[in-house]
């Protein structure tokens, strides 16, 4: 019986090292890319494609979170008393050269599935997928962090989220069309949000490290204001291609998932400890993930029903 604790235990400290809630930002964007090119390019879906894009990009994602964590240990941001790190190094006694090798080994393994999408489609992939996989190292690694910056949040986004959302649809539609890069613009702004989200939660604890994140430089009440217009943005501009693009009216049901946004809002408006706003970060990556696979499914709604 001691065994089984004890390896539940061990399964459950390397999971929590991959910090599975980020895990929907490298997954929705392929979700939304795949049914943007069989909605809008009337493309069949290559199934071996998805699956191989689906695991390259949250290994990417497991390995930067990996990286994160490694680096944030190294220059003495994190400790014991930290809120929301992966904390299996401070907390858990896992070896930082341990980290390092699995998030290495990740992205061995999403270069091998590179491989095969590039032999698939273009190798002109292979650049792109180089530089994204150098964008997650450098995002805490390197003489100069992105995420200790002011522009993690634009730099996330445009890789997490529409670089993935149009890597998917061109391995399936074989191009890259207006509508796929208007479409994914929610994504990016989306998974943008999920980093702002991140560093309004550590403010004071970045503050102290030395870091230069955007909610630092623009003060916690006016990050929260940019996060609603993350939010509002993201709403209005489905709208708009409905409206003006003739994008189909069932993309509008993404605003089912409009109360996460708000309850996010609510909680970092009225709770200001690291602890009591965790649930808002909860929410905002919510609405990423709500919000990418209900725009996907309406667009897969008009595809096989009209």
């Amino acid at each position: 019986m001691t065994k089984v604790i004890e390896a539940d235990r061990g399964f459950k400290v390397w999971w929590h090292l991959t910090r599975p809630h980020t895990l929907t930002a490298s997954f929705v964007p392929v979700f939304l890319g795949t049914a943007i090119a069989l909605a809008i390019e009337k493309e069949t879906i290559d199934f071996g494609l998805f699956f191989a894009m689906l695991i390259a990009s949250m290994l990417i994602q497991a390995a930067t979170n990996m990286f994160n964590e490694y680096y944030d240990y190294k220059l003495g941001l994190d400790n014991e008393h930290s809120v929301g790190i992966g904390g299996t190094i401070v907390r858990h006694g896992v070896q930082p050269k341990t980290i390092m090798m699995i998030a290495l080994s990740f992205y061995a393994i999403a270069m091998l599935l590179g491989i095969y999408i590039c032999a698939s489609t273009s190798w002109w992939l292979a650049v792109v997928g180089l530089v994204c996989m150098l964008i997650g190292f450098l995002y805490t690694g390197g003489p100069y962090p992105i995420a200790y910056s002011p522009f993690g949040e634009i730099v996330s986004g445009a890789v997490m989220g529409m670089g993935i959302v149009l890597i998917a649809f061109y391995i399936q539609a074989l191009t890259v069309t207006l509508d796929a890069v208007l479409l994914s613009v929610p994504s990016m702004i989306l998974v943008g949000a999920i980093m702002l989200s991140n560093n309004i939660r550590d403010i004071v604890g970045d503050t102290e490290g030395g870091r230069k994140t955007l909610a630092i430089l623009v003060g916690r009440d006016n990050a929260i204001s940019v996060l609603s217009g993350f939010f509002i943005v993201s709403y209005l501009w489905v709208i708009a291609l409905v409206a003006v693009d003739g994008i189909t009216f069932w993309a509008l049901i993404i605003f089912l998932s409009v109360p996460k946004p708000l309850r996010a809002i609510q909680i970092f408006r009225d709770k200001k400890e690291a602890k009591e706003v965790m649930p808002a970060m909860k929410y905002t990556a919510q609405t990423n993930t709500f919000f990418g696979f209900l725009l996907g499914i309406g667009l897969l709604i008009h595809y096989f029903f009209y």
